[in-house]
């Protein structure tokens, strides 16, 4: 039977007066331990010792006068004694023990003085014998109920996973596998978790009947699980009345979370001794949100080497519950409280609205959004109960009655099997979390069991199944989540299908990422009801060609606008040094119920901290539209250019498998072997050469007499195996190629100095390097070139008005920028320019290049180091992008954002229909 907190209380008092005067440490101290045990009902000598053996500092044995390992250390004087010398003589212990035995409390008591330390919150109390009935739920910990702070980082959370991951290996290779075993570990998971937290009463019974009834060998371990789990999914009243004494003693848990049968693993000694060192583990540490991705990944041993990888960050998840939700709450919360008359009315109004709202994660994984989803509503219920019944005995309300938040306010969709089961798992436990501080708020001892309400997580592929069917869209709040991250390239056929059948492009079904079709299917589902929708995004659906093919889509299709977001930062975990994901997160909302302001965080840095900044409107491309009516406004890819400007293209393509390409050591060797191949060698170089400073070699056969060849078998050969490369390609085009094996792709036959653009650059340079190539030097295709360009266009096209352009709609890998031909060059706006203008242009961009060569040691990429730059450099950059600017308007830019805005004026107008512009690029499905 659970004790309450005013039986404890009440047993709290009564001790205080028996024990009131004494004085003695020896004579008396077991005694009076024995009996502040029994005020918890806990038998002491089921869980603590006396006078444990341990060596302190400097080696010298010592003896810890009670010690519950893992959980408490008291050190006990006589009355009067300095207690600060008593906490000094027990962290002296602490060295000898071992991690698993390290204490998360340490008590200091001389039987009328209390000190108790929470050691991991870094908090104490103090009080005197007579005030233990009103400091008596410090002591929660003794029956599992206890405050957490979480943190992201906690290192128990992997080491939680860790001992997850070796029960599991232990019992696959013993034969005990499949959904069995899945079904097996998140049984298991609950039990441990309920064994330290409370829901199992006394504390550690579950680690009691493994170590004193289940034989050290192993061989009943499977069976008397078993009985266990039927124990839990029976109610008391059901049970027989000849059951086990110590089986009985488990409560009604129900949930449906032990009522199918599975099968009975046969455990050995050492499979034994895993779970008894799980049972021994603190699980009232971990943080449900994180630990579920962390227990997942123990089913894939490659995914656990990198463990600490695929967990989601509190951190990163607040990022978007906040705004969507949490934030309007608490301000609702603090209007309320702020009011002088009907304060009570509608804090109380708050409180039946929390009870009311639902939220949805279509791709909930192991549930870690939805978790710290319900724990910041629940943390929010608690404040607005706190300021309602402020001022009354809160000892006499009934806990239960109190909250109106549950678990079956929450609803998920998940492709597996196991991380759905996890999801369930994960919200009782943090529900019981929950209720344990709600039950220490209000003096009483809480918990929601037997499991009478679930969370909705439905076992299915959230693309082909009816969200409807699961939550009505008129009874849903929130849509909100962090769906797959897959790229065009990499997704499997039948993913392609399901994001061409439910964007419905027509054709190829355009080069989408998977997570826009959870974009979509909500924004189609919000149709029939109220629910604002936010997602975790790669940040490719705001840049490049994505953009003009999704958000005509949930702009137009779906009448959705864009209620705040966040700019590229990096997501996930920084665990093991996992590499990061660099991601955007939108919230959307009806356009008939647009807000008022629309939020937007940026960031200075990806891994820093967010600035807010409010609008009007917000475009796809995630800055200010300033003009409300061009907030739907996208660039289109296009294959030739909006203005009249010279055609960009792009470098040599060298279809040769690396077969005609040598670094400088390979080309001497080679040529060590055939020297007279020397003149067929040219400079080769893409991007990053060019950049960093350095190149590779081609053998150029293009015009090469055949005569000549056939002097040189090495090279022969080279062609040979060209030719034979080609052949065996799946497509036809490489195959045609095959005819021609001393050619490479598409090659510009270039007579003179060309301009240079890198495909790719890092986003921390103020400007992408370009420059210029002599013909002798082949581009490939990580260049794109400008074949007999005038100086001029190299100024405008390294301007910051280009590049402010170029950063806000090309797409990027990480977060570099990838120079686009169709969607950026090809979009950008040229000025109306004057002969005289060009001059003046001209001489600006020689200052650039002079100022570069001023350094003639450098590469671009030191050139180009925002922290490197040289102060002539950056000048003569600052000197040429006031002139370009002019070359728009006369009035000075304040910034990029003043750019991009007037430049997308341009565009539109440009772009216009009326304007007769050249079409925007159709793709058309390759044939391999």
């Amino acid at each position: 039977m659970r004790l309450s907190w005013n039986e404890i209380r009440a047993r709290a008092a009564r001790f205080s007066e028996e024990w009131k005067g004494v004085t003695r440490e020896r004579a008396e101290t077991q005694t009076f331990y024995n009996e502040f045990f029994q005020i918890f009902d806990i038998p002491r000598r089921r869980v603590a010792s006396y006078e444990e053996p341990v060596k302190g500092l400097g080696d010298k044995r010592g003896y810890i006068d009670l010690f519950w390992k893992g959980t408490l250390l008291v050190e006990h004087k006589t009355t009067g004694r300095d207690l600060k010398k008593a906490k000094i003589q027990a962290l002296d212990y602490f060295p000898g023990l071992k991690d698993k035995e390290l204490p998360r409390y340490l008590l200091l008591c001389d039987f009328q003085s209390f000190e108790l330390y929470d050691l991991d919150e870094d908090t104490e109390v103090r009080f005197r014998l007579a005030d233990l009935k009103d400091h008596v739920e410090a002591f929660g910990f003794m029956i599992g109920v206890q405050k957490r702070t979480f943190k992201d980082q906690d290192p128990v959370n992997i080491e939680a996973s860790e001992l997850m991951g070796k029960l599991h290996d232990a019992l696959k290779e013993s034969g005990y596998d499949g959904h069995d075993l899945e079904q097996y570990l998140v049984r298991l998971l609950f039990c441990l978790f309920a064994d330290d937290t409370g829901i199992f009463e006394p504390k550690d019974i579950l680690l009691d009947f493994i170590q004193n009834r289940t034989s050290a060998d192993g061989s009943d371990l499977g069976s008397r699980l078993n009985e266990l789990f039927e124990v839990l999914n029976t109610p008391e009243d059901k049970r027989q009345k000849t059951l086990d004494e110590d089986l009985g003693n488990f409560p009604y848990v129900n949930g449906a979370l032990f009522a199918e049968r599975l099968r009975t693993p046969a455990f050995n000694a050492a499979m034994r001794l895993i779970l008894i060192e799980a049972c021994e583990f603190k699980w009232e540490a971990i943080s449900p949100a994180i630990f579920g991705a962390l227990f997942q990944s123990v089913m894939n041993k490659t995914e656990r080497r990198a463990l600490g990888a695929h967990y989601t960050t509190e951190k990163n998840i607040l990022k978007l519950i906040q705004p969507l939700f949490l934030d309007g709450l608490h301000e609702e919360f603090a209007r309320a409280k702020a009011l002088k008359r009907g304060r009570q009315q509608a804090l109380e109004a708050l409180h039946e609205k929390l009870g009311q709202l639902t939220f949805f994660d279509p791709a909930c994984g192991c549930g870690n959004f939805l978790v710290i989803a319900y724990r910041e509503l629940r943390a929010l219920e608690q404040e607005i109960l706190r300021v309602l019944h402020d001022g009354k005995d809160q000892r006499i309300f009934d806990v239960a009655q109190l909250s109106k938040v549950n678990v079956d306010q929450f609803y998920g969709i998940e492709i597996g099997e196991f991380p759905a089961r996890i999801a369930e798992v994960a919200m009782w436990m943090m529900d019981h979390i929950m209720n344990n501080r709600l039950g220490l708020s209000f003096g009483s001892n809480y918990a929601r069991i037997p499991l009478r309400t679930s969370p909705h997580i439905l076992h299915a592929d959230a693309l082909e199944a009816d969200w409807a069917a699961l939550l009505p869209p008129e009874k849903c709040s929130y849509v909100f989540g962090n769906p797959p991250f897959i790229g065009s390239k990499f997704q499997t056929a039948e993913q392609r299908r399901q994001v061409r059948d439910i964007a419905k492009l027509g054709g190829s079904g355009g080069t989408l990422d998977f997570v826009t079709a959870w974009f979509l299917k909500a924004g189609e589902y919000v149709q029939h009801g109220k629910a604002d929708i936010a997602f975790v995004a790669t940040n490719s659906i705001t840049q490049g060609e994505q953009v003009a093919q999704l958000w005509p889509l949930l702009f137009q299709r779906c009448k959705l606008e864009i209620a705040f977001a966040h700019r590229t930062f990096a997501w996930g975990s920084d665990a093991r040094g996992v590499a990061h994901v660099h991601v955007v997160i939108i919230g959307l909302t009806r356009r008939d119920r647009e807000w008022p302001e629309k939020r937007l965080f940026s960031y200075a840095d990806i891994k820093g901290d967010p600035v807010e900044t409010r609008h009007k409107a917000l475009t796809a491309y995630l800055f200010d539209a300033v003009n409300v009516a061009d907030r739907h406004l996208v660039v289109e890819e296009r294959n030739t250019p909006l203005c009249e400007a010279p055609k960009l293209k792009t470098g040599v393509q060298m279809i040769d498998n690396g077969i005609l390409t040598f670094t400088t050591m390979e080309k001497e060797e080679f040529l060590r072997q055939e020297p007279e191949a020397e003149p067929l060698f040219r400079k080769y170089i893409g991007g990053d050469e060019y950049i960093n400073g350095f190149f590779r070699w081609i053998l150029y056969l293009a015009d090469a007499e055949p005569s000549f060849l056939r002097q040189l078998p090495l090279v022969q050969e080279r062609i040979r195996q060209v030719r034979q490369y080609r052949l065996s390609s799946s497509r036809p085009s490489t195959v045609r190629m095959a005819d021609y094996p001393t050619q490479v792709g598409v090659d510009e036959r270039l007579s003179g100095p060309y301009l240079v653009i890198p495909n790719t650059s890092s986003e921390r340079r103020d400007y992408v390097p370009i420059g210029w190539l002599t013909p002798e030097v082949v581009a490939n295709q990580k260049l794109r070139i400008l074949p007999d360009a005038d100086p001029w266009i190299f100024g405008l096209l390294t301007s910051g008005m280009h590049m402010a352009w170029m950063r806000a709609i090309t797409g990027r890998m990480k977060s570099d920028y990838m120079y686009s031909v169709g969607v950026v060059y090809n979009t950008f706006p040229w000025p109306d320019i004057t002969e005289a203008q060009k001059q003046k242009i001209r001489a600006l961009a020689q200052a650039v290049l002079d100022a570069r060569a001023l350094y003639p040691g450098a590469t671009l990429a030191d050139l180009y180091d925002p922290d490197l730059m040289k102060r002539e450099l950056r000048q003569a950059h600052r000197a040429l992008d006031a002139a370009v600017d002019k070359l728009y308007r006369g009035q000075a830019f304040a910034n990029d954002r003043e750019r991009v805005e007037h430049l997308f004026g341009l565009y539109e107008k440009l772009s216009s229909p009326l304007t007769a512009a050249p079409k925007p690029i159709k793709r058309k499905r390759k044939k391999e």
